[in-house]
């Protein structure tokens, strides 16, 4: 596959991943159509990704996470760190993803955004909802 659409990335999913991955991957999906300025599928040949964007007075639009049809999640918080001038928001980001997490993402622990495997970083319906309030804040934020 050359170019990743919903309907490409979807069937790619349902093939790839476990019952519960899945679910949790078509409720970002919604999420990111709802409240995206800017929802990309990738063009990848291996597999197919969706990227939530947004707006910002700082440097246009800025990804805030990846997904993959392999089940994975990227949060963007090293391109931010290089990107956003406001770095109070990526405070907060960072902050509300280690709590939502229980993981350290401080730049010496978290030096590079790595793919993180969705099916262990979202084991209960809670963690999904926290994760999609954040990104609805932090977006917000970012448009102000």
């Amino acid at each position: 596959m050359a170019k990743w659409n919903k309907t490409t990335f979807i069937s790619s999913i349902k093939e790839n991943c476990e019952p519960r991955v899945q679910t949790t991957i078509l409720d970002l999906i919604r999420f990111a159509e709802s409240n995206a300025d800017q929802v990309s599928w990738g063009r990848g040949e291996g597999y197919g990704t969706m990227t939530f964007k947004c707006k910002s007075d700082d440097y246009g639009i800025i990804p805030l996470f990846h997904i993959t049809t392999n089940g994975q999640i990227k949060f963007q918080l090293n391109y931010l760190r290089q990107k956003c001038r406001k770095k109070e928001i990526l405070r907060d980001y960072q902050l509300k993803l280690e709590s939502n997490f229980m993981m350290d993402f401080g730049e010496s622990y978290y030096p590079s955004d790595i793919y993180h495997l969705m099916g262990e970083m979202f084991t209960i319906r809670t963690e999904v909802d926290k994760f999609v309030q954040t990104i609805q804040n932090i977006a917000h934020r970012l448009r102000q």
